[in-house]
């Protein structure tokens, strides 16, 4: 039984103290079938016609609690939406922990509890993980890193070199979401408000997309938002991205407080939506099956690839036009 109230160095000296930690916290947390606290590699099971897909990540965010999430739920659908936009169904995890001293006890318990109650959501497995304490001062608090690992068909075609001059960009709802609820918990700039993150798994978006003949690329716009996933298509197929300002959902409290910080919607980061780009032939059938899926009912056509020459053009909504420029300094750091 652990007694102490905070974690001590003590919790991450391979002793007594990190055992107990380990089996009354994580393991009762993240328990399934593929989990062995004792073993120092876990096999996994993969499946012969289909290609094994692998991402790794890193999760900083400040503060640890936000509305609509934390960093628990926010490892795993971080991670497994990275599997998911490649077009992979994911199916393991692990978790490497770091643990600042003076963390309480119970407030590790509520991000591992978190952790486990959404990869289960997303029906993947913790396999591994790892734990380690470091001194006071030395931390965030928490930090969480994990590796995902998913398993997509051998047929599946997505990515950058696919996309041809005429393919619509769709975004699966509101942009900006998880950057403003996370700014806002902050509390920096004496504002408050019901903003919500978006943190979730795009799974349900995605794994219909995958097969689905037309459909080219899909990202999600974590840091740096639409505009980045929208420099980062421009830059590789060295084509314009136009993008239509009336067209691009942001809810009105985002905007409401982007106007009053001098932010912009398109550079904010998102944690449950999805970019895709789509033939036109296809753009309206992607539409339709995300507008049937809870949380995509906003979904929109928010764009068109041009021949051009690399750029990210915004039409305003006078019907002007400027540039969105690739983004240098970070507006929201510690936001994933």
């Amino acid at each position: 039984m652990i007694e102490e109230r905070h974690i001590t160095l003590a919790h991450g000296n391979g002793g007594r103290r990190m055992r107990e930690l380990i089996g009354e916290i994580f393991a009762r947390h993240l328990a399934n079938p593929s989990l062995d606290v004792h073993l120092d590699a876990a096999p996994v099971v993969l499946t012969p016609d289909m290609v094994p897909v692998i991402t790794t990540d890193a999760f900083t965010v400040q503060p640890l609690e936000f509305p609509g999430g934390d960093i628990g739920s926010l490892a795993v659908n971080g991670t497994v939406n990275d599997l998911a936009v490649s077009g992979a169904v994911p199916r393991y995890l692990t978790l490497n922990t770091i643990i600042e001293e003076g963390l309480s006890v119970e407030c590790l318990d509520r991000m591992v509890r978190s952790f486990g109650a959404a990869a289960k959501a997303t029906r993947v497995e913790v396999v591994a993980g790892d734990t380690k304490v470091v001194p006071r001062g030395q931390g965030g608090g928490l930090y969480l890193a994990t590796t995902g690992l998913g398993l997509r068909d051998r047929g599946c075609r997505l990515g950058l070199d696919s996309i041809r001059a005429g393919d619509m960009v769709l975004v699966s709802g509101p942009v900006g979401d998880h950057g403003i609820a996370v700014l806002l918990a902050r509390e920096e700039f004496d504002l408050s408000g019901n903003v919500l993150s978006d943190c979730a798994a795009v799974t349900p978006l995605t794994v219909p997309l995958a097969a689905m003949e037309g459909v080219r690329f899909m990202r999600d716009p974590t840091r740096g938002g639409l505009a980045t996933v929208a420099h980062e298509i421009a830059q590789a197929t060295s084509r314009d991205v136009c993008l239509r300002e009336t067209q691009v959902p942001v809810r009105e409290s985002v905007r409401s407080v982007c106007k009053m910080l001098g932010y912009d919607p398109y550079y904010l980061a998102c944690e449950g939506r999805v970019v895709a780009v789509a033939a036109p032939e296809t753009a309206d059938k992607v539409l339709a099956l995300w507008r049937t899926i809870h949380g995509a009912e906003e979904a929109s056509v928010v764009g068109t690839i041009c021949h051009g020459r690399g750029r990210v053009i915004l039409e305003t909504e006078i019907g002007g036009e400027r540039f969105l420029e690739e983004l240098e300094d970070d507006p929201l750091p510690r936001i994933c």
